[in-house]
């Protein structure tokens, strides 16, 4: 399995406009945030988890060509307001693309995009998504995908434990304040671990670094990857910070499984 982040960085993505910051005006690519996002590939199947504004951005630079479904994690604006570049990979006039989501997020989904939806533009070229409602653990191909609601300020979101071969090789949750511990329990044994840990302050509705480092002890991933990073956090400074098998994800980094590790 190989995972490349499309994006690390937070609703506003980075640079933010109108800011002067140092990371803000950082000349380091890793320092360019947009939207998170990752994209998963194996040997039989490949899936994005979220489609941001800047998804099409990110399918160019990664040079993304095949896609055979879609998950979201929750229906905020920087995680699926890119919906409809989906296209591109729908373009037969009979190819549908699957669309994993909770009932709740397909509803927002399905509102936003209803031409989409409404089964009247079947014509090559546009967009024909065919709805998945995620109510427990599904498959894509051969990995094992198993929802973790998490909460998200008073917003309740989804991250999700990647297993293959009975081996947990991922979770990821881009968005989250708290996780329960019944998440947590899902998640223990992982190998790595992908969370939100926005900055070193505090916030209502994201981990801050902190937080972000209880649940990494707790757990004790083989390797932990923060992201949904927000200005504050400058990667030449921060991660030579973190703790050994703890680091911060960058746009375009790129995870890989084999059989053996």
């Amino acid at each position: 399995m190989q995972l490349t982040f499309l994006g690390t960085g937070t609703s506003v993505g980075i640079p933010v406009i109108g800011c002067d910051c140092a990371v803000c005006r950082s000349t380091d690519p890793k320092d360019k945030r947009l939207r998170s996002s990752v994209y998963i590939q194996t040997p039989e199947f490949a899936w994005v988890v979220d489609t941001g504004p800047d998804f099409r951005a990110q399918c160019l630079r990664e040079n993304i060509r095949h896609l055979d479904a879609a998950i979201f994690t929750h229906p905020h604006m920087d995680h699926l307001t890119g919906f409809d570049e989906l296209r591109r990979f729908t373009v037969d006039v009979d190819q549908f693309m699957p669309i994993y989501g909770t009932p709740e997020c397909l509803a927002v989904l399905e509102r936003m995009f209803e031409y989409a939806f409404n089964g009247e533009n079947r014509y090559r070229g546009y967009l024909k998504p065919f709805p998945k409602p995620i109510h427990g653990p599904f498959h894509l191909g051969e990995t094992t995908v198993t929802p973790l609601p998490v909460q998200h300020g008073k917003v309740v979101t989804i991250g999700y434990l990647f297993t293959r071969g009975g081996r947990k090789l991922c979770a990821y949750i881009p968005d989250a304040k708290t996780i329960s511990p019944e998440a947590m329990e899902l998640i223990r044994g992982v190998d790595t671990l992908i969370v939100d840990a926005l900055r070193h302050t505090p916030h209502p509705t994201h981990m801050n670094f902190e937080e972000s480092l209880a649940v990494v002890s707790e757990l004790k991933p083989r390797q932990t990857w923060f992201t949904h990073l927000q200005c504050e956090i400058m990667h030449a400074v921060e991660d030579p910070k973190l703790p050994p098998g703890v680091n911060l994800a960058f746009d375009g980094l790129q995870l890989r499984w084999n059989d053996e590790g």
